[in-house]
């Protein structure tokens, strides 16, 4: 890796007109770049791209679309996760020697999902300093784009790919007073949904956003029951985004309510089923729901 020296190495295209960025000081710079829509990056983020004397990007393929698309001269070099543990040590060196080191992810925020805190606090350990560059994020525009409340989130990013894990974690996320945010695989999507509806209670309020910021950027609202239906047929296309309202009357409400809850199912179904279905008007655990039917059923008896 070598500085970027000359004006024209530091140069970057904009509306067709030249620009020469800035000299930076030495820094790793977490770069947001665009989800989609290439028009969506800062003129804060090419100067930075421009002006750093490497890149170091998930795919450089990826990458390289975006800096052909400015006119970046600006090195590239991988770093991710299968390469990281060799690539560190050359961006520590690069520091080292006070250059400017830009991070950038395939599309998005760095470090939303993916290893790139290990890098963040190895250079701060290092004692380097760490700027970052803000712009789009999937998180962010699925989010205010949901019509779901928007004062206090929780971003979850994936969940596990295996039933047992993923329902044992939307049993913990379902009882916090919080919009979920979660990304997830289109293909995985369909089945996700009607998990969700399953644990969290099929009238629990949802969007799914698909595609943001490209072409067909779509936006499915309504209830968990409805959109697991919506997208039980052929998986769709594009990146996704999942959000989830908050329990409507909170954890502490649902709790109350479940003993009568429970009671009254009990009354139509066996201690199982009841379990089951005060989970899915709750969003309480099924677990716990079944062992509370047991003491319920035989509190009744005596």
């Amino acid at each position: 890796m070598t500085s970027a020296e000359s004006t024209d190495q530091r140069r970057y295209i904009l509306s067709e007109h030249a620009f020469s960025a800035p000299r930076l000081e030495p820094a790793l710079y977490i770069v947001s770049t665009p989800i989609g829509n290439l028009g969506d990056i800062t003129v804060r983020g090419l100067e930075t791209l421009a002006g750093a004397s490497v890149i170091a990007c998930e795919d450089t393929r990826v990458t390289g679309t975006l800096t052909h698309r400015f006119g970046l001269k600006t090195p590239l070099m991988p770093y991710h996760e299968h390469n990281s543990d060799r690539q560190r040590p050359k961006i520590l060196e690069a520091l080292d020697r006070g250059d400017a080191v830009a991070l950038v992810s395939d599309a998005g925020t760095p470090l939303i999902s993916d290893p790139g805190y290990r890098l963040v606090r190895d250079v701060v350990a290092a004692g380097h300093k760490v700027i970052p560059i803000p712009g789009a994020s999937a998180l962010l525009a699925g989010l205010v784009g949901s019509g779901l409340p928007s004062d206090t989130v929780l971003f979850a990013g994936f969940l596990p790919q295996k039933g047992g894990p993923k329902k044992t974690r939307l049993a913990e996320l379902a009882k916090i007073p919080a919009t979920l945010v979660l990304y997830e695989s289109p293909r995985r999507l369909g089945a996700t949904l009607a998990t969700m509806a399953e644990i969290m209670g099929e009238a629990r309020e949802a969007a799914v956003a698909r595609e943001l910021t490209k072409r067909f950027e779509t936006f499915e609202r309504g209830t968990l029951a409805e959109l697991a239906e919506t997208f039980s047929g052929d998986a769709p296309k594009g990146e996704i985004v999942i959000m989830i309202a908050p329990p409507e009357d909170g954890p502490e409400a649902a709790a109350e309510d479940a003993d009568a809850l429970l009671s009254q199912a009990l009354r139509d179904m066996p201690v199982s089923a009841a379990a089951k279905s005060v989970a899915k008007q709750t969003g309480l655990d099924r677990n716990e729901l079944y062992k509370r039917a047991l003491e319920l059923k035989a509190d009744a008896g005596t």
